[in-house]
C-alpha cells in the first residue's frame, strides 16, 4: 500500500491547505425565493417525462425544490453510513499511519457536509426525506466487508459529484444551491481519489483468495447497490410534495422510462467502466 500512502499525504495536505468552517462558509437566508431554480432542470428526475414538460415553469420549479431537498437527504444518509464505516477504520489492521491521517480528515469533511445538508433540509424543507435503504446482516470472506465498504463510497460518491460539479457551476440556480454544490464537489474529489485508489487496492489483495461464489456475490451486491442508490433519486414523496396525484405509479414510470434509463447509464458510466477496468465487476449493472 505504499503508492496509497503517498496518494494519502498528499491529500492530506491539501485538507490542511483548503480546510474550512461551514458556520462561516454559508449564509443562510429566512426563506428561499420560490421562483427560482434550486435543482439543475435536466437533472430532475421527471425530465424527458410527459408529465414534467406539461407542467408550467412555477410548477417544475416547485418540483426542482423538492428534488433539491431530497438530493440533499440522500447525501445526509449517505454520508451518515459513511463515518460509520469510515470511524471503524481509523487505526485499522496493518494500515499505515497516512491512511489514519487522512481519514481523520475524510470524517470532519463528512461531517460539515452533513451539517449543510441538514440545515437546508430542516429550515427550508422542513424535513428530511427517510432513508430506504436496509442493510441485512450476512457473513463475510476475509477483506470482503473492507473492499465492498470501500466500493460503495466510490459509486456514492461518483454519482452525487456528478450532480455536484454540474449544479455548481450552474448560474441558473439560487447561489445558496450553487454554493452548496461547488463546496461539496470542492471535498468529494479528494474522497473519490482516495475511494478509487483504496478500493482497487483491497480488491487485488483479497479477491485471489475468494472463491468463485464470493466473487459473485461481490459483483451481484455492487450492481445491487447501484441500482438501489439510483432508486432514491426517484422518490414517490418528493412528487406527492410537488403536487402530483398517484406518485408511486409515477415513480414507476420514470424508473421505466427509456430517457431516465439513459441518464443513469450515462451518470454511472466512469465508475462502472473503472470497475470494469479493474476487474471488480465483469458485466454491467441493469440500470
Amino acid at each position: 500500500m505504499e503508492r496509497l500512502a503517498r496518494i494519502a499525504r498528499k491529500l492530506s495536505d491539501a485538507s490542511v491547505k483548503r480546510y474550512n468552517n461551514p458556520y462561516a462558509e454559508f449564509q443562510w437566508p429566512q426563506d428561499l425565493p420560490m421562483d427560482q431554480w434550486h435543482f439543475a432542470p435536466e437533472l430532475i428526475s421527471l425530465y424527458g417525462l410527459e408529465e414534467y414538460a406539461a407542467l408550467n415553469e412555477p410548477q417544475q420549479k416547485q418540483l426542482a425544490f423538492w428534488e433539491a431537498v431530497n438530493f440533499f437527504g440522500i447525501n445526509i444518509h449517505g454520508e451518515k453510513a459513511l463515518i460509520g464505516g469510515l470511524a471503524e477504520h481509523l487505526y485499522y489492521m496493518n494500515w499505515s499511519p497516512e491512511l489514519s491521517e487522512y481519514l481523520h480528515h475524510f470524517l470532519d469533511e463528512e461531517n460539515k457536509h452533513m451539517t449543510v445538508f441538514g440545515t437546508f433540509c430542516h429550515r427550508y424543507g422542513k424535513k428530511v426525506y427517510a432513508d430506504k435503504k436496509m442493510a441485512l446482516p450476512r457473513d463475510y470472506a476475509k477483506g470482503e466487508a473492507d473492499f465492498l465498504f470501500f466500493a460503495k463510497v466510490v459509486i456514492f460518491e461518483e454519482l452525487v459529484d456528478h450532480y455536484n460539479m454540474a449544479m455548481g457551476k450552474d448560474e441558473r440556480l439560487h447561489p445558496l444551491v450553487q454554493h452548496i454544490n461547488q463546496y461539496h464537489h470542492n471535498d468529494e474529489a479528494r474522497h473519490l481519489a482516495f475511494g478509487r485508489e483504496l478500493s482497487k487496492s483491497l480488491f487485488e489483495q483479497w479477491a485471489p483468495t475468494w472463491n468463485e461464489q464470493t466473487l459473485a456475490g461481490v459483483q451481484a451486491y455492487l450492481s445491487n447497490y447501484i441500482v438501489s442508490t439510483w432508486r432514491e433519486y426517484y422518490n414517490p414523496a418528493v412528487y406527492a410534495d410537488a403536487g402530483f396525484d398517484n406518485s408511486y405509479a409515477l415513480y414507476q414510470k420514470a424508473w421505466s422510462a427509456p430517457a431516465c434509463r439513459a441518464h443513469r447509464e450515462a451518470v454511472s458510466a466512469n465508475c462502472i467502466n473503472y470497475f470494469l477496468e479493474h476487474g471488480m465487476m465483469t458485466e454491467r449493472p441493469a440500470l
